[in-house]
């Protein structure tokens, strides 16, 4: 059976470095990104990382660290994050061929690079990703090779933590005394799929490192762990049992959801803002080319409040026909909020899910099914879409979701502008 090889690229501090592409003030300084609401750190430079700043820890702990430290906080930019995603993703699709390649996450991508074998020098060719996307994007990024998924997962982990690696680590080629000596000094947590109750469960059996893990009978693991972890062991031993997924699985259901500014109370507030999630999860919707046969309205108030009751209430609602026209979502969103609603409770979050979703090439109409009724939509789709991609999602909407300075706004106070819109544009004085 012949041996396999992958790839996995992986943005160093993803958030962190999208910002410092645009705005190069931010380089060799502490920054942290925050989440929805500026609420907690989701992303930090390496720089934030030596102050001590742990990944999720809330702003509010760690007001004094960056007072004291002159930490520069952003709060998330998703718009532009997803653009150099997509950058990223398409630049390291043109090392491979179109079934090597894997959009992991949005600042991951594995490779398949068992074709290029024996006729290019693997570490060379990762180095040689490595400065295009430092070149063309700014990116700066670690690669690490091995015989699995796994394997390549901890090879990146080595290149990310061993500045004398410059960025690549080819687990296959390297010298196998270096790389016991390298499993050894690795945590066994941090081996792809290895959660935290596995690892102490791990840990009792005195297995703390990869090394350890991989030098592990992969039968005697399964009937103490599961399947999954007999094949955790197979990668690290050298075994592929994860191929490359060239088209991401169908997803099961859609969700938009996200906290509120401020407290909500007032019932248009909460319609507002329920049609603007209806439309966000319907953009998705149609991105994936799927029909909802069902939706979910939710809308709950602050669980941790202690001196209020936590409300938390939602209805669904299957369509008699699937749907993927905005307006038939916003509809029913609206109207569902309104059987969630209850005076005097303080709203702190709502949302919609999106479920019963099937292939929209797929779907077969019933008899009975008015087929201009579902051209027209489509149509009205069509020319929806059109003016959101050439003027932006704002210029056009169901509602005043989309307009400014709603009282049910997220906080982003300190969000940093999109380059990639008109409005955003950098401008040389």
């Amino acid at each position: 059976m012949r041996e396999r090889i992958f790839a996995l690229v992986d943005v160093n501090n993803c958030y962190v470095s999208c910002e410092r592409v645009f705005n190069p003030k931010l380089n060799d300084r502490p920054v942290i990104v925050l989440s929805n609401n500026d609420g907690c750190a989701v992303a930090r430079s390496q720089e934030a990382k030596d102050l001590g700043i742990k990944m999720g820890v809330p702003l509010f702990q760690i007001k004094d660290i960056v007072e004291q430290n002159n930490v520069v906080v952003m709060s998330s930019n998703y718009a532009l994050y997803a653009e150099m995603s997509r950058r990223f993703h398409n630049i390291l699709a043109g090392f491979v061929a179109n079934k090597e390649v894997e959009q992991y996450s949005i600042d991951e991508c594995f490779l398949d690079l068992t074709s290029f074998e024996n006729y290019r020098d693997l570490a060379a060719y990762g180095h040689e990703m490595k400065n295009v996307l430092w070149q063309w994007l700014g990116l700066p990024v670690c690669v690490g090779i091995g015989r699995s998924k796994t394997e390549a997962k901890i090879a990146n982990h080595i290149a990310k933590k061993n500045k004398q690696s410059n960025g690549v680590c080819d687990l296959v080629r390297m010298d196998p005394c270096n790389k016991e000596d390298y499993l050894s000094r690795i945590d066994v947590s941090e081996v792809w799929g290895v959660g935290r109750k596995h690892t102490k469960k791990l840990q009792s059996m005195g297995i703390n490192t990869v090394f350890d893990l991989a030098c592990s009978n992969p039968i005697q693991m399964q009937k103490l762990f599961s399947i999954v972890m007999a094949r955790t062991v197979n990668e690290l031993q050298g075994i592929s049992c994860i191929e490359i997924e060239h088209t991401p699985p169908s997803k099961k259901q859609i969700i938009s959801s996200r906290s509120f500014g401020q407290r909500v109370t007032n019932i248009q507030d909460l319609k507002e803002a329920i049609a603007m999630h209806a439309q966000d999860a319907c953009k998705r919707l149609r991105a994936d080319e799927s029909l909802c046969g069902c939706i979910l309205v939710f809308a709950q108030s602050n669980p941790f409040d202690k001196n209020m009751p936590y409300y938390n209430q939602s209805v669904s609602f299957a369509f008699p026909q699937p749907t993927d026209c905005v307006t038939d979502l916003v509809k029913a969103a609206s109207i569902m909020i309104t059987h969630v609603y209850k005076q005097d409770i303080l709203f702190k979050k709502c949302g919609v899910v999106l479920t019963c979703l099937e292939p929209k090439a797929s779907h077969i109409y019933d008899l009975l099914t008015d087929m201009s009724k579902v051209e027209e939509k489509e149509n009205l789709m069509k020319a929806f879409e059109g003016i959101q991609e050439k003027f932006g999602k704002r210029k056009i909407g169901i509602g005043p979701s989309f307009l400014p300075n709603r009282g049910w706004s997220m906080s982003r106070d300190k969000l940093s502008r999109n380059p990639f819109t008109w409005s955003g544009l950098l401008r040389v004085n």
